[in-house]
């Protein structure tokens, strides 16, 4: 886990916009041998093998995708990169390039965007990406971040949500929950010190919930044990709004209906333990609660023994024809219609 840094403030307009930039990217070295122009331009140039661009934009807002209130910013910033990285990998593409664009109110100094930039400078070095441009502005809103992701991959090897088929195995990795969970013991320790602010919370029995909320990792190693395996997805997405959404996406689009197993669900023993001590429904969780960054992806049945008994993957389900429509199959046996319940960006807040 990250920690915040005390230090003495700076105002933004002693730098100016362009001083800004070069002050903040400093430490950013290209990595990549496609990138022949950065930052400092009017447009990154960048390079490419022969094969297939990936281009992919998330926006967080401060007050509805974060709370500096429990964010540090230096996870932030971290995060920030790897939920566009995410996207990315779920293209089974790798990632080579982004883009940052901030806009930033008066409350904050230049120290607090240098921890903003440490996080994103350590994600961009863990995963081999460059930051070649972007731009700044102020807001009235305070703090907006917009970063754009760049990958490459070859063209028979790109993975779309479309192609899963009759009879294809729903896989997944990692486990679910977490990150939602992690939201929640966040949330409840901030209402304590509202009421409380000599309180110190005691957030080690939640440790890997909470890291999964503030300092997620996209699955980088999942893209490159595929390409170990010779495993072919005929379709993937990530987990960023809950699993019964991602999965509705896959059906959709790839005009299939499936049968996910809740017993198959894989759930961290503290991901159970803390939807006990919330009296919450932890496969509800699971499939509504999202940001875990997971993939989803399906296969041929066929390509089954290549990931039978990889602790990395869980086979959740199968695919169906689209008439027989998604359900999830519960514990009991019973046939329940998968509802998209994740995450509505556009719903009340």
């Amino acid at each position: 886990m990250f920690e915040n840094k005390d230090s003495e403030r700076t105002t933004l307009e002693q730098l100016g916009e362009f001083g800004l930039i070069d002050h903040l990217t400093r430490n950013l070295k290209p990595l990549q041998q496609g990138t022949i122009k950065g930052i400092g331009d009017d447009a990154a140039i960048l390079q490419f093998k022969k094969g297939q661009v990936g281009v992919s934009t998330d926006m967080l807002v401060e007050g509805v995708h974060f709370d500096l209130g429990y964010t540090p910013l230096k996870h932030l910033g971290y995060k920030a990169v790897v939920v566009n990285l995410s996207d990315i990998y779920a293209m089974n593409m790798q990632p080579t390039q982004l883009t940052i664009s901030l806009a930033v109110s008066n409350r904050f100094p230049l120290e607090a965007l240098e921890e903003l930039y440490e996080g994103i400078t350590l994600a961009s070095q863990i995963y081999g990406v460059d930051v070649v441009g972007g731009d700044t502005t102020s807001s009235n809103k305070g703090l907006i971040i917009s970063v754009t992701a760049i990958g490459q991959g070859e063209k028979e090897n790109v993975v779309y949500r479309k192609g899963a088929k009759e009879n294809d195995l729903l896989v997944l990795s990692g486990d679910l929950g977490g990150a939602y969970m992690g939201l929640q013991v966040l949330k409840r320790e901030q209402e304590v010190f509202k009421v409380n602010p000599q309180h110190q919370p005691d957030l080690e029995p939640y440790s890997y919930l909470v890291e999964r909320q503030l300092k997620p990792e996209a699955r980088k190693d999942i893209f490159e044990l595929l390409a170990a395996l010779d495993v072919h997805p005929t379709s993937m997405i990530d987990i960023s709004d809950g699993l019964s959404s991602e999965i509705l996406h896959l059906c959709k689009s790839g005009n299939v209906g499936c049968n996910v197993y809740e017993e198959k669900i894989p759930l961290d023993p503290t991901v159970i333990s803390a939807c006990e001590e919330f009296k919450l429904d932890s496969s509800l969780v699971a499939l509504s609660g999202g940001e875990d960054y997971e993939l989803l992806f399906t296969i041929d049945q066929k390509e089954f023994p290549k990931i039978k008994g990889n602790p990395n993957l869980t086979v959740v389900g199968h695919i169906t024809d689209q008439a027989s429509g998604a359900h999830l199959i519960s514990r009991n046996g019973s046939s329940i219609p998968l509802t998209a319940q994740g995450w509505n960006a556009f719903g009340q807040q």
